[in-house]
């Protein structure tokens, strides 16, 4: 397969140096991010959903507080918060200002954006910005990863060989013949639920393709019946025991990752991505019914 010369790709590749930049800040604006024991709320859309989704997951195993993660046009407001942290690449989304405003002044809203002239400026309380991981691309890929790097970091993570690992899902081939499945159902447990639901995202988004995301554990309970020959099943961290045996049992193809941590795994995820989307013939700068942020009249 011949190396995409997409925007979409070269943002990609930049990921592993975004990582080191979002670990070196960590420290600098740990004082606007959640706090041990905080009772947190995320919010976001879309991909900025999912990465909240993973970091609510991370920072309530880790014993840092009660994290709940919510699309921004379901936030409860009716629920108590010590604070609510907002992700929004462009700063401009309609549902996530929204929700700061009527947070104002009844709980601190920290917010995570790529632009610094952006709404999202004046709509949050503070504010962290990370302008060298923005991008061009319609498609969300090394922002939304920066993010989790970066709060990953704030949790106190050694993402040294996290680094590592997305330098190697940045250069390896793709597994063979993958790009040709007819349909992929990605699946995680804990925060890594949330990875394969932003993988199943970048497959849609990207390329148009049939995608699903799922609990592990839950594949068995209806999921496992869509696999069959020529559909994949691609798993972000280890497999349910006896799990594998069920998709080799309804031949399916199961794709495993060689890397240690999953985040780096969703880099071969959104590779993936524009892979198929340009063996369909399109345009993954270019994603149909897409815009870069959706501002609502």
């Amino acid at each position: 397969m011949s190396a995409s010369s997409s925007l979409t790709t070269t943002e990609i590749t930049t990921q592993p140096e975004c990582w080191r930049r979002a670990v070196a800040l960590a420290p600098a604006e740990s004082a606007k991010l959640p706090a041990p024991g905080e009772r947190v709320a995320v919010i976001g859309c879309g991909t900025s959903w999912f990465m909240a989704q993973s970091y609510a997951a991370l920072r309530e195993r880790g014993g840092h507080g009660e994290t709940d993660a919510f699309a921004a046009s379901e936030f409860p407001f009716g629920r108590g918060y010590d604070r609510v942290l907002a992700i929004t690449r462009s700063g401009t989304t309609t549902e996530v200002l929204r929700a700061c405003e009527q947070l104002r002044g009844s709980v601190p809203v920290t917010a995570i954006t790529a632009d610094p002239s952006t709404p999202v400026m004046t709509a949050a309380d503070q504010v962290v910005v990370l302008d060298f991981a923005d991008e061009q691309s319609v498609v969300q890929t090394r922002f939304a990863t920066t993010v989790l790097a970066l709060l990953r970091a704030h949790l106190g993570e050694d993402l040294t060989a996290a680094v590592a690992d997305a330098e190697r899902a940045v250069a390896a081939e793709l597994p063979a013949g993958l790009v040709d499945a007819e349909q992929f159902t990605f699946l995680g447990t804990g925060w890594t639920y949330g990875l394969a639901q932003e993988a199943a995202l970048k497959m849609r988004e990207a390329a148009g393709a049939w995608t699903e995301a799922y609990p592990a554990m839950e594949y068995r309970h209806g999921p496992i019946s869509i696999t069959g020959p020529g559909r994949a099943v691609w798993s972000f961290g280890p497999l349910p025991e006896g799990l594998a045996e069920d998709v080799a049992g309804v031949g399916g193809r199961l794709e495993a990752s060689p890397l240690a941590d999953p985040l780096a795994d969703l880099i071969r995820a959104q590779r993936l991505a524009v892979a198929v989307a340009e063996s369909k013939g399109y345009d993954p700068d270019r994603p149909r019914n897409l815009t870069r942020s959706v501002i609502l009249a």
